[in-house]
């Protein structure tokens, strides 16, 4: 919580003449019912019109100040909730992007779209209603309280034997909703990883048929959700009944006694009447509180949450290193990488001059991936170095390296925008940059065909082929002209000959470049200057194609694998 307290800060001044108005509404409407217990035992008696007339004039003015108070104080609550949760969730959406890829694996993204929507809503709404009605109740329930001994101190004492169960009840389920709530957050975790992994597989799904199957998973999912929420339903919701119970048993007893007193001549039935009115106010009260326990619950359990994202140390900033004097312009020396259990690349060393191809081809979790994400500084290696330029990665300022680079991923993604945005990608390029990259690109013939580059994209560009997204993706990686092109099995969609003449285009208008390729067809990096073989996070190769078929068994079984040449030899591709 004291992270949002920090938020709300800012909006102090706000929030404290919202106070100031909520706490003279409220006071103000807790002397309605002595100015009716007054009227009723002193005024009525007299049977002065011009008195009656001037109390219930002043009646209406209290009640006006009431209304006037509470509602602008509302006003102002819901705009410092509002203003306080925007600028929360604006800097969370800001610290996810700049989470390291390790702190992103640790918290996982369903957790931080979770935190992102359910979680700033639920503190949306604590804040909200810890002005509105955390103020307003318990003034109400106190001051009802304490002004009931204005009226009768001995019925104000019997009122008064049931406010410690109700602090009880409240401190109670106040402790164990947090920890209910959490868990029911968590479980919200786990619904949107399902929503997001079938929605994205939805169409292999029901190709496959496992429609059912998944509907089945999901029920799964859904039924812990009910459970965890019924679980914190159920101790929140005991909080009004109880409380309720209480203050009836204790009104029950008042009523008795008042009766009593009143038939003795100690009461007038005027005060009695503020009595129970006083009581409908501690009622309402009492409701009040059970529904700001309920919210208090679910928010600080989201604010807890929040806070550990925005805790989050920040991660790859630049360092101290050696440089390298090999004078290769990208090396990796002995490189040993894990996440967290065996490792996933081994003693990696190699280099590569400016200007020159590599290519790397492998077996399906050989470490093909995990190589490009430490080039790129996604993560640190557990040993070695890599280098760009002779500098570690290490010591590069996040923007001075991620500039250097122009990057297709194997599940990259397009907007719903047009073909120009989706190129661009918002870094105000010349026309002429963009064109360049679609002729590079090979994309010119198909954006031409589909309205140029004002021509508009569907969700994850499902109006354009495989292969077209594919070149779009390698037009956007080529527009800002890096110094490093990485292509990681971003031609997988094209057919052979569209595949080769991409390359040959790539070689013969970027000399400068240094390109590097990821493939599963050996077709794809046969011709790039270097290549690297890797199986299972180790180096079985390094060298041209011609060199790799003489010395390099893996190179030679992936080629038989994927020339019809391997007999049953274990396809690789």
């Amino acid at each position: 919580m004291r992270t949002v307290f920090s938020y709300l800060a800012a909006f102090r001044l706000r929030m404290g003449a919202g106070f100031a108005l909520k706490v003279i509404g409220t006071v103000a409407e807790l002397f309605l019912p002595l100015i009716m217990a007054h009227m009723i035992d002193e005024v009525v008696p007299t049977q002065s019109v011009l008195a009656l007339s001037l109390w219930s004039a002043g009646m209406l003015a209290v009640a006006l100040v009431a209304w006037a108070g509470n509602v602008v104080a509302n006003r102002f609550a819901s705009k410092v909730a509002r203003d306080t949760t925007e600028r929360l969730r604006a800097d969370l959406f800001s610290k996810t992007l700049s989470l390291s890829a390790r702190q992103t694996d640790e918290a996982t993204l369903p957790s931080l779209v979770s935190r992102l929507s359910t979680d700033t809503y639920n503190v949306h709404n604590m804040l909200g209603m810890m002005q509105r009605i955390g103020v307003r109740a318990p003034i109400l329930l106190v001051g009802g309280v304490a002004l009931t001994f204005t009226v009768d101190p001995v019925l104000a004492l019997v009122m008064l034997v049931t406010v410690p169960f109700l602090a009880l009840i409240s401190a109670v389920v106040a402790r164990r909703g947090i920890v209910l709530y959490t868990r029911l957050q968590e479980s919200m975790d786990a619904m949107v990883r399902k929503v997001r992994d079938d929605h994205t597989g939805m169409r292999v799904i029901k190709a496959l048929s496992k429609t059912e199957y998944e509907s089945r998973s999901f029920r799964a999912v859904n039924e812990r959700i009910v459970q965890d929420e019924t679980r914190a339903g159920v101790i929140t919701g005991i909080t009004n009944p109880v409380m309720t119970a209480v203050l009836n048993v204790g009104m029950a007893a008042v009523i008795f006694i008042g009766a009593y007193r009143v038939c003795a001549g100690s009461v007038k039935p005027g005060q009695i009447l503020a009595f129970t009115s006083f009581f409908t106010v501690m009622l309402n009260a009492v409701i009040a509180v059970g529904r700001i326990f309920v919210e208090f619950s679910r928010g600080s359990a989201s604010a807890r949450r929040i806070a550990a994202v925005l805790a989050l140390p920040r991660e790859m900033l630049p360092e101290a290193c050696p440089e390298d004097e090999s004078g290769a312009f990208i090396r990796f020396r002995d490189v040993t990488f894990s996440y967290g259990g065996a490792p996933a690349l081994e003693n990696i060393g190699f280099s590569v001059k400016k200007g020159e191809s590599l290519g790397i081809i492998g077996g399906t979790g050989s470490g093909k991936s995990t190589l490009v994400s430490l080039l790129l500084r996604f993560y640190d290696p557990d040993a070695g170095a890599v280098y760009i330029g002779g500098k570690d990665v290490r010591s590069y300022d996040k923007e001075e390296l991620s500039k250097k680079f122009g990057v297709v991923f194997q599940n990259d993604f397009l907007m719903a925008a047009s073909v120009r945005e989706n190129i661009d990608f918002e870094r105000g390029l010349s026309d002429d940059r963009l064109k360049d990259a679609a002729r590079y690109a090979r994309a010119e013939k198909f954006i031409a065909a589909h309205d140029g580059m004002e021509g508009r994209l569907t969700a994850r560009g499902s109006n354009f082929s495989g292969g077209q997204k594919q070149r779009l993706l390698i037009a956007r990686a080529l527009a800002a002209s890096p110094e490093i092109l990485i292509l990681d099995d971003s031609s997988s969609a094209l057919d052979y000959k569209t595949d080769a003449e991409l390359r040959k285009t790539l070689f013969e208008n970027l000399p400068d470049t240094t390109v590097i390729l990821v493939a599963q067809r050996i077709s794809s990096v046969r011709f790039a200057d270097h290549i690297l073989v890797l199986e299972g996070g180790r180096m079985a190769g390094f060298g041209t194609d011609e060199e790799l078929m003489q010395n390099c068994a893996e190179y030679r079984r992936i080629y038989r694998s994927q020339h019809g040449e391997g007999g049953e030899e274990d396809v690789q591709a």
